[in-house]
């Protein structure tokens, strides 16, 4: 008989809002706090101490518009938060600094969550839907100066970018993107030429979240549907579907890939976390703890690999955190 799905290790309660980002950072060395970052529709952001399991520091920088993606480059007091308010806002939090230090105004009013890649030791590309409505902007950090415009081809009707993920194929190489749009394609996008090597129309429905495995290169999208899709790139840099995976309930709102590519978890409309094996795509433990939409799903940095959690941020206020295969 299978086991009963665990219970979270704990929940955080607190935001008073519901939670639509986290990213965590406990790589760092002993005496380092492990912390996760949330993002919430009220517009905090919010520092949590996964000792204590408190709040350490509360950041307000986006005027009380929804954050819906945190990011931390590089260091756990340097980070990124991308707002309603149509801006991405750079903070410096060692000392004790709670001030934003830099932001971009995007001009962009929908929800595609803005992805960053480490370029050099302080420099980071950043890809961020743009002002016209089908392209993405390429920027360096923090210079924020642009390095080009993705625009689909005249006719090409993608819609909206929803969501982005920029990477690179072997290390030293130049990065690519990918972008998943409003018509259900998935592209793989040349940055550095500014031009689209690849398109795969993965969905009959907008693509709400993706990941992907430089190691396998294979991916991963869901959307409003009840389908996962994966799919591979082959060495023509060509996108193919691998296979699709039915879901019992319609929307899936976040997808990410455990760092050592082991598994993986999705956030579903339907209050629950799906756990995954990514090999295979076997389906290994459905999370049922939130009473409302699950907007978010992040897996924590630990260096340890028993050390490992999976946080979920939810529509009901809450942030339930999870010890689950940890020990693989």
């Amino acid at each position: 008989m299978a086991l009963p799905p665990p219970d979270p290790q704990f929940v955080l309660r607190g935001t008073s809002a519901a939670v639509h980002a986290l990213r965590f950072s406990c790589g760092g060395p002993e005496p380092d706090i492990p912390l996760l970052f949330s993002g919430s529709e009220n517009g905090f952001i919010h520092v949590w101490n996964l000792k204590t399991h408190r709040v350490d520091t509360t950041l307000d920088g986006h005027g009380r518009k929804s954050v819906y993606c945190v990011e931390t480059m590089g260091a756990k007091d340097r980070l990124l938060s991308q707002g309603r308010d149509q801006r991405i806002c750079l903070w410096d939090l060692a000392e004790g600094r709670t001030s934003v230090t830099d932001s971009v105004f995007t001009e962009h009013v929908g929800f595609c969550r803005c992805s960053l890649f480490k370029v050099a030791q302080g420099r980071w590309l950043m890809a961020t839907a743009a002002t016209s409505l089908e392209e993405v902007q390429i920027l360096e950090l923090p210079s924020k100066t642009s390095v080009c415009t993705l625009k689909p081809e005249v006719g090409a009707k993608l819609g909206m970018p929803m969501c982005l993920k920029l990477w690179q194929l072997r290390c030293g190489s130049q990065p690519v993107l990918l972008a998943g749009y409003e018509d259900g394609s998935v592209v793989l996008w040349n940055v550095s030429m500014g031009k689209a090597l690849s398109q795969l129309v993965c969905h009959q429905e907008p693509v709400m979240s993706l990941d992907f495995d430089s190691e396998k290169a294979k991916g991963i999208s869901g959307s409003s549907e009840k389908v996962l899709s994966i799919w591979s790139l082959n060495e023509q840099q060509n996108l193919q579907v691998y296979k699709t995976h039915e879901l019992v309930n319609a929307g899936i709102s976040d997808i990410t890939i455990r760092p050592d590519k082991k598994i993986l978890a999705t956030a579903g409309w339907d209050h629950r976390i799906r756990i995954f094996g990514w090999k295979k795509l076997k389906p290994l433990a459905v999370l049922d703890y939130h009473t409302a939409t699950v907007h978010c799903v992040s897996f924590s940095d630990h260096s340890d690999p028993q050390e490992r959690l999976l946080a979920a941020g939810s529509k009901d206020q809450r942030i339930s955190v999870w010890s689950i295969y940890a020990q693989t």
